[in-house]
């Protein structure tokens, strides 16, 4: 799966000029389907721009009812669960290169991101050869956390590959009307995971974003359903009194003319894929689900000459 990965971005990379180059006047106008690089928890298949580099923080604070929520935490408002701090560069056109720092959440924090988005195809206006966007995300997180002095932990870290995560996904959205759609298929595997877990894993998520008011204010919903076996389900259950849950997001987008603000609530804890996919422990029927925000501003960093 890591040469996998290794040759994805490869590829890429080696195809981001050809794809600058191949801009036709006679294009049809590309269709903006999602106004920022993510939904709650799914990315979408928008890229920055050349040139140009979206700063955005993400926050999750604790959960806002259930046993650790409720007004004694201030309705979670008092706990941070996770944040995340990242840099998305237009090294291309189509070609994101992505930096972030996580804080993580659980046992496995201090989480730094390498990861770089291709869009493939846009959609484009009155152009069925174009009926869709398509992108590919792939990312490798590695965890700067001090092992866990016990073993078979989590953060049971022996070298290096160990504290390292991967994902790559697929993502292909349309853009029906005002509505947009978009499907995640996702996978994702880690150097080290404890003797009765999963080291690697698919998943399959989805979003949609509907406008409220007059295109500044929008209503995004995300899921992801991991494809965990049973026995690993079974094993969770005995040992760790643990029980899994699907990533669920919702929230509402703000636009403005310098930047995207969004409200989410979700009962993932964490972020990144790498973390949310296999850590999902909380349930949005037992009021575990949180307050979230997220902060997007776009910069020009470098023009092109001309």
């Amino acid at each position: 799966m890591k040469i996998l990965l290794t040759l994805s971005i490869i590829f890429i990379f080696t195809t981001a000029k050809g794809q600058d180059s191949l801009v036709s006047k006679t294009e049809k106008k590309p269709v903006r389907i999602f106004s920022s690089t993510k939904t709650i928890n799914a990315r979408t298949p928008e890229v920055t721009g050349k040139g140009k580099m979206d700063f955005n923080v993400t926050h999750n604070f604790g959960d806002i009812a259930g046993d650790n929520g409720g007004i004694k935490r201030f309705f979670g408002l008092d706990n941070a669960s996770d944040i995340r701090i990242g840099f998305h560069i237009g090294v291309g056109h189509k070609t994101d290169f992505v930096f972030a720092r996580a804080k993580g959440a659980g046992l496995v924090q201090n989480l730094w991101e390498f990861g770089i988005k291709h869009q493939l195809l846009q959609q484009r206006e009155d152009d069925p050869s174009h009926p869709l966007s398509v992108a590919v995300y792939a990312n490798a997180v590695i965890s700067s956390q001090k092992r866990n002095a016990f073993d078979n932990q989590d953060n049971s870290f022996e070298n290096l590959g160990d504290r390292t995560s991967n994902v790559i996904q697929l993502i292909l959205a349309k853009k029906i009307g005002k509505v947009s759609v978009q499907l995640n298929p996702t996978y994702m595997t880690r150097g080290y995971a404890i003797s009765y877990d999963q080291q690697s894993m698919f998943a399959l998520g989805g979003a949609i974003r509907l406008p409220l008011v007059s295109n500044r204010l929008n209503l995004v919903v995300d899921y992801f359903h991991p494809f965990r076996n049973q026995d690993s389900k079974d094993s969770f259950t005995v040992n760790d009194n643990i029980k899994f849950y699907d990533p669920l997001g919702v929230g509402f987008e703000i636009l403005t003319s310098g930047h995207i603000f969004r409200l989410n609530f979700t009962n993932a804890t964490e972020i990144l894929e790498n973390r949310f996919i296999p850590r999902t422990i909380t349930s949005w029927g037992k009021g575990q689900f949180r307050w979230g925000f997220t902060i997007s501003r776009t910069f020009t960093i470098w023009r092109e000459k001309r």
